[in-house]
């Protein structure tokens, strides 16, 4: 098994504890969950330097609740403990290829700026 099952135990550490970490929000009974895991699993064992991430919602409601999963499956991607990247809806293997690539590329001193003043030009 290519990732970590996230629960409200182990959630913050994992995130916290890891510069990059892609979550999958899914269910057992959801249909295009399980159509995506295979997709997921494969880019996770080619990606082994981040941490792959499932939180099923059905057993961790509180954690798909704080982030106001609306829809499954939701993935989001953790650089830094910031999230860089969400989105609901089951990507195609070459989609979550880049999304990945693109996460590891980020300059995170550049994200955080901009989240600085996105955050003084509010108030």
């Amino acid at each position: 098994m290519a990732h970590v099952e996230l629960t409200k135990e182990n959630f913050e550490s994992v995130v916290t504890g890891n510069p990059t970490v892609v979550v999958d929000f899914w269910a057992p009974w959801c249909g295009p969950c399980r159509s995506f895991a295979p997709v997921f699993e494969s880019v996770a064992e080619k990606n082994t330097d981040i941490v792959f991430a499932k939180v099923n919602t059905e057993a961790e409601p509180e954690i798909a609740a704080h982030f106001q999963i609306r829809s499954i499956p939701t993935l989001m991607v953790f650089r830094d403990s910031i999230i860089v990247f969400a989105q609901p809806g089951a990507l195609p293997k070459s989609a979550l290829e880049q999304v990945v690539e693109r996460a590891k590329a980020l300059d995170m001193d550049d994200v955080r700026k901009q989240m600085a003043d996105k955050e003084s030009s509010a108030a």
